[in-house]
Protein backbone atom coordinates (compact mmCIF):
# COMPACT_ATOMS: atom_id res chain seq x y z
CA UNK A 1 0.00 0.00 0.00
CA UNK A 2 1.53 3.00 -1.04
CA UNK A 3 1.38 6.28 0.44
CA UNK A 4 -1.00 7.54 -1.96
CA UNK A 5 -3.69 5.16 -1.66
CA UNK A 6 -7.14 6.56 -1.25
CA UNK A 7 -8.08 6.45 2.77
CA UNK A 8 -11.18 5.83 3.85
CA UNK A 9 -11.44 9.66 4.87
CA UNK A 10 -10.63 10.51 1.30
CA UNK A 11 -13.62 8.26 0.18
CA UNK A 12 -15.92 10.00 1.85
CA UNK A 13 -15.32 13.56 2.81
CA UNK A 14 -14.36 16.19 0.29
CA UNK A 15 -11.35 18.21 0.59
CA UNK A 16 -12.28 21.31 2.54
CA UNK A 17 -12.67 24.55 0.57
CA UNK A 18 -11.64 28.13 0.97
CA UNK A 19 -14.98 29.13 2.70
CA UNK A 20 -14.81 26.04 4.76
CA UNK A 21 -11.12 26.48 5.99
CA UNK A 22 -12.40 30.19 7.17
CA UNK A 23 -15.05 28.52 9.43
CA UNK A 24 -13.03 25.86 10.67
CA UNK A 25 -10.20 28.54 11.80
CA UNK A 26 -12.90 30.78 13.05
CA UNK A 27 -14.18 28.12 14.91
CA UNK A 28 -10.81 26.70 16.26
CA UNK A 29 -10.10 30.31 17.65
CA UNK A 30 -13.33 30.17 19.34
CA UNK A 31 -12.86 26.79 20.88
CA UNK A 32 -9.26 27.97 21.93
CA UNK A 33 -10.66 31.10 23.77
CA UNK A 34 -13.17 28.99 25.89
CA UNK A 35 -10.91 26.59 26.86
CA UNK A 36 -8.36 29.61 27.88
CA UNK A 37 -11.03 30.72 29.99
CA UNK A 38 -12.31 27.65 31.34
CA UNK A 39 -8.88 26.68 32.51
CA UNK A 40 -8.26 30.78 33.90
CA UNK A 41 -11.61 29.85 36.49
CA UNK A 42 -10.22 26.13 37.47
CA UNK A 43 -7.26 27.94 38.30
CA UNK A 44 -8.84 30.97 39.79
CA UNK A 45 -11.24 28.05 42.07
CA UNK A 46 -8.04 26.46 43.09
CA UNK A 47 -6.82 29.36 44.21
CA UNK A 48 -9.49 30.62 46.50
CA UNK A 49 -10.02 26.84 47.85
CA UNK A 50 -6.26 27.15 48.64
CA UNK A 51 -5.16 24.10 46.55
CA UNK A 52 -2.36 26.35 44.63
CA UNK A 53 -0.96 27.04 48.49
CA UNK A 54 2.72 25.90 49.14
CA UNK A 55 2.11 22.92 51.28
CA UNK A 56 -0.09 21.01 48.76
CA UNK A 57 3.05 21.22 46.29
CA UNK A 58 6.36 22.27 48.09
CA UNK A 59 6.92 18.20 48.40
CA UNK A 60 7.35 17.98 45.14
CA UNK A 61 10.98 19.64 45.65
CA UNK A 62 12.01 16.19 47.04
CA UNK A 63 13.92 14.26 45.40
CA UNK A 64 12.41 11.26 47.22
CA UNK A 65 8.71 12.34 45.95
CA UNK A 66 10.14 11.78 42.35
CA UNK A 67 12.28 8.98 42.65
CA UNK A 68 8.99 7.38 44.26
CA UNK A 69 6.70 8.63 41.24
CA UNK A 70 9.62 6.59 38.83
CA UNK A 71 9.29 3.95 40.67
CA UNK A 72 5.98 3.54 40.13
CA UNK A 73 6.47 4.47 36.63
CA UNK A 74 8.83 1.39 36.60
CA UNK A 75 6.33 -0.62 37.42
CA UNK A 76 3.38 1.01 34.38
CA UNK A 77 6.27 0.06 32.04
CA UNK A 78 6.42 -3.35 33.23
CA UNK A 79 3.14 -4.23 33.13
CA UNK A 80 2.60 -1.89 29.79
CA UNK A 81 5.74 -4.17 28.03
CA UNK A 82 4.28 -7.22 29.00
CA UNK A 83 0.79 -7.00 28.42
CA UNK A 84 1.67 -5.72 24.92
CA UNK A 85 4.28 -8.82 24.36
CA UNK A 86 1.29 -11.09 25.06
CA UNK A 87 -1.01 -9.00 23.26
CA UNK A 88 0.92 -8.81 19.70
CA UNK A 89 0.89 -12.89 20.45
CA UNK A 90 -2.38 -14.06 21.19
CA UNK A 91 -3.38 -11.14 18.21
CA UNK A 92 -1.55 -12.79 15.91
CA UNK A 93 -3.04 -16.26 16.79
CA UNK A 94 -6.85 -14.99 17.07
CA UNK A 95 -6.25 -13.30 13.76
CA UNK A 96 -5.13 -16.87 11.69
CA UNK A 97 -7.64 -18.80 13.08
CA UNK A 98 -10.26 -15.94 12.00
CA UNK A 99 -8.80 -16.04 8.73
CA UNK A 100 -8.19 -19.58 8.59
CA UNK A 101 -11.27 -20.47 6.37
CA UNK A 102 -11.90 -23.57 8.71
CA UNK A 103 -15.45 -22.62 9.92
CA UNK A 104 -15.65 -23.63 13.29
CA UNK A 105 -12.01 -22.46 13.91
CA UNK A 106 -13.14 -19.16 12.62
CA UNK A 107 -15.90 -18.86 14.55
CA UNK A 108 -14.66 -20.05 17.54
CA UNK A 109 -11.73 -17.03 17.35
CA UNK A 110 -14.32 -14.50 16.21
CA UNK A 111 -16.47 -14.77 19.04
CA UNK A 112 -13.45 -14.47 21.57
CA UNK A 113 -11.83 -11.80 19.56
CA UNK A 114 -15.97 -9.89 20.12
CA UNK A 115 -15.65 -10.99 23.74
CA UNK A 116 -12.50 -9.70 24.35
CA UNK A 117 -12.76 -6.34 22.64
CA UNK A 118 -16.81 -6.17 23.94
CA UNK A 119 -16.15 -6.67 28.00
CA UNK A 120 -14.19 -3.82 30.06
CA UNK A 121 -10.54 -4.72 31.19
CA UNK A 122 -11.79 -3.45 34.69
CA UNK A 123 -14.31 -6.16 34.89
CA UNK A 124 -11.39 -9.00 33.54
CA UNK A 125 -9.55 -7.41 36.41
CA UNK A 126 -12.11 -8.15 38.93
CA UNK A 127 -12.34 -11.77 36.87
CA UNK A 128 -8.73 -12.61 38.01
CA UNK A 129 -8.60 -10.86 41.22
CA UNK A 130 -11.94 -11.66 42.79
CA UNK A 131 -12.92 -14.89 40.54
CA UNK A 132 -10.03 -17.29 40.07
CA UNK A 133 -8.81 -17.09 44.28
CA UNK A 134 -12.68 -18.54 44.22
CA UNK A 135 -11.50 -21.80 41.79
CA UNK A 136 -7.86 -21.90 44.28
CA UNK A 137 -6.16 -19.87 41.31
CA UNK A 138 -3.77 -17.52 42.72
CA UNK A 139 -1.92 -14.76 41.01
CA UNK A 140 0.72 -12.15 41.71
CA UNK A 141 -0.64 -8.54 41.79
CA UNK A 142 1.45 -8.18 38.37
CA UNK A 143 -0.06 -10.94 36.56
CA UNK A 144 -3.60 -9.76 38.06
CA UNK A 145 -3.22 -6.25 36.05
CA UNK A 146 -0.98 -7.76 32.77
CA UNK A 147 -2.72 -10.41 32.10
CA UNK A 148 -6.54 -8.99 31.77
CA UNK A 149 -4.76 -5.93 30.28
CA UNK A 150 -3.06 -8.50 27.89
CA UNK A 151 -6.51 -9.63 26.92
CA UNK A 152 -8.56 -6.69 26.24
CA UNK A 153 -5.93 -5.60 24.02
CA UNK A 154 -5.48 -8.82 21.73
CA UNK A 155 -9.25 -8.44 20.65
CA UNK A 156 -8.43 -5.08 18.95
CA UNK A 157 -4.98 -6.24 17.73
CA UNK A 158 -6.24 -9.47 16.05
CA UNK A 159 -8.44 -6.85 14.38
CA UNK A 160 -5.89 -4.46 13.07
CA UNK A 161 -3.62 -7.85 11.85
CA UNK A 162 -6.51 -8.47 9.96
CA UNK A 163 -7.03 -5.48 8.35
CA UNK A 164 -3.60 -5.12 7.58
CA UNK A 165 -4.02 -8.74 5.83
CA UNK A 166 -6.62 -7.62 4.08
CA UNK A 167 -4.94 -4.64 2.81
CA UNK A 168 -2.24 -6.60 1.04
CA UNK A 169 -3.30 -6.98 -2.87
CA UNK A 170 -5.49 -10.35 -2.94
CA UNK A 171 -2.84 -10.90 -6.32
CA UNK A 172 -0.37 -11.96 -4.36
CA UNK A 173 -2.03 -14.62 -2.55
CA UNK A 174 -3.38 -15.76 -6.17
CA UNK A 175 0.58 -15.28 -7.22
CA UNK A 176 2.07 -17.25 -4.45
CA UNK A 177 -0.54 -19.95 -5.03
CA UNK A 178 0.57 -20.42 -8.23
CA UNK A 179 3.60 -21.01 -7.64
CA UNK A 180 3.30 -24.18 -5.56
CA UNK A 181 2.91 -22.62 -1.56
CA UNK A 182 0.78 -23.77 0.71
CA UNK A 183 -1.91 -21.55 1.79
CA UNK A 184 0.34 -21.89 5.51
CA UNK A 185 3.58 -20.94 3.11
CA UNK A 186 1.70 -18.16 1.96
CA UNK A 187 0.45 -16.26 4.67
CA UNK A 188 3.62 -16.66 7.04
CA UNK A 189 5.93 -15.87 3.85
CA UNK A 190 4.37 -13.59 1.47
CA UNK A 191 1.06 -12.12 3.35
CA UNK A 192 1.88 -11.61 7.14
CA UNK A 193 5.16 -10.10 6.84
CA UNK A 194 3.63 -7.44 4.41
CA UNK A 195 0.78 -6.97 6.66
CA UNK A 196 3.01 -5.99 9.69
CA UNK A 197 4.68 -3.53 8.10
CA UNK A 198 1.15 -2.30 7.14
CA UNK A 199 0.01 -2.23 10.72
CA UNK A 200 3.37 -1.42 12.91
CA UNK A 201 2.23 2.54 13.34
CA UNK A 202 -1.21 1.49 14.63
CA UNK A 203 0.54 -1.16 16.61
CA UNK A 204 2.63 1.33 18.16
CA UNK A 205 -0.47 3.67 19.00
CA UNK A 206 -2.47 0.93 20.73
CA UNK A 207 0.38 1.05 23.04
CA UNK A 208 -1.29 4.29 24.16
CA UNK A 209 -4.74 2.02 25.17
CA UNK A 210 -2.20 -0.36 27.04
CA UNK A 211 -0.60 2.23 28.93
CA UNK A 212 -4.07 3.78 30.07
CA UNK A 213 -5.51 0.43 31.22
CA UNK A 214 -2.47 -0.12 33.57
CA UNK A 215 -4.22 3.00 35.64
CA UNK A 216 -6.60 0.78 37.14
CA UNK A 217 -3.76 -1.56 39.08
CA UNK A 218 -4.44 0.07 42.24
CA UNK A 219 -7.61 -2.30 42.05
CA UNK A 220 -5.12 -5.54 42.88
CA UNK A 221 -2.54 -3.15 45.13
CA UNK A 222 0.07 -3.20 42.40
CA UNK A 223 2.50 -0.43 42.73
CA UNK A 224 2.46 1.10 38.97
CA UNK A 225 2.24 5.12 38.88
CA UNK A 226 -1.32 5.55 39.84
CA UNK A 227 -0.92 3.55 43.04
CA UNK A 228 2.28 5.43 43.79
CA UNK A 229 0.41 8.58 43.48
CA UNK A 230 -2.56 7.80 45.87
CA UNK A 231 -0.08 7.20 48.35
CA UNK A 232 1.22 10.47 47.91
CA UNK A 233 -2.29 11.69 47.82
CA UNK A 234 -2.71 9.98 51.39
CA UNK A 235 0.60 11.17 52.98
CA UNK A 236 0.57 15.05 51.64
CA UNK A 237 -3.36 15.56 51.88
CA UNK A 238 -2.81 16.95 48.03
CA UNK A 239 -5.03 15.87 45.51
CA UNK A 240 -4.95 18.00 43.04
CA UNK A 241 -1.16 18.81 42.75
CA UNK A 242 -0.64 14.84 42.43
CA UNK A 243 -3.21 14.05 39.94
CA UNK A 244 -2.69 17.36 38.18
CA UNK A 245 1.26 16.15 38.13
CA UNK A 246 0.83 12.60 37.39
CA UNK A 247 -1.65 13.38 34.45
CA UNK A 248 1.04 15.44 32.84
CA UNK A 249 3.63 12.50 33.04
CA UNK A 250 0.68 10.33 31.40
CA UNK A 251 0.17 12.69 28.63
CA UNK A 252 3.83 13.08 27.53
CA UNK A 253 4.48 9.08 27.57
CA UNK A 254 1.17 9.03 25.22
CA UNK A 255 1.94 11.52 23.80
CA UNK A 256 5.58 10.34 23.01
CA UNK A 257 3.90 6.86 21.60
CA UNK A 258 1.48 8.64 19.58
CA UNK A 259 4.14 10.36 17.94
CA UNK A 260 6.28 7.28 17.40
CA UNK A 261 3.54 5.37 15.41
CA UNK A 262 3.22 8.80 13.18
CA UNK A 263 6.71 8.76 12.62
CA UNK A 264 6.91 5.32 11.28
CA UNK A 265 3.54 5.73 9.58
CA UNK A 266 5.62 8.48 7.46
CA UNK A 267 8.87 6.45 7.23
CA UNK A 268 6.85 3.65 6.09
CA UNK A 269 4.85 5.47 3.80
CA UNK A 270 1.50 3.46 5.26
CA UNK A 271 -1.63 4.98 6.62
CA UNK A 272 -2.64 3.92 9.79
CA UNK A 273 -4.79 0.94 9.79
CA UNK A 274 -7.62 0.66 11.72
CA UNK A 275 -11.19 -1.56 12.11
CA UNK A 276 -12.42 1.16 10.05
CA UNK A 277 -10.58 0.30 7.25
CA UNK A 278 -10.78 -3.49 7.46
CA UNK A 279 -12.76 -6.13 5.38
CA UNK A 280 -16.21 -6.03 6.65
CA UNK A 281 -16.42 -9.89 5.77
Amino acid sequence: MSAHTTSMRDALYEAPGPRTKRLTLIGTIISLALVCVGLALIVRQFSLTGQLDAKYWSFFGNITTWRYLFDGFLGTVKVAAVAAAISLVLGVVLMLGRTSGVKPLEIVCRIIIDFFRGVPSLLLIYFFYLGLPTVGVRLSAFWMITLPVALAASGVLAEVFRAGVNAVPKGQTEAALSIGLTPGKTMFKIILPQALRIVVPSLISQLVVVVKDTTVAYVVSYPDLMQNARVLITTHDAVVSVYLVVAVLYILVNYAINQLSVNMARRTGNPIISRTTENPT
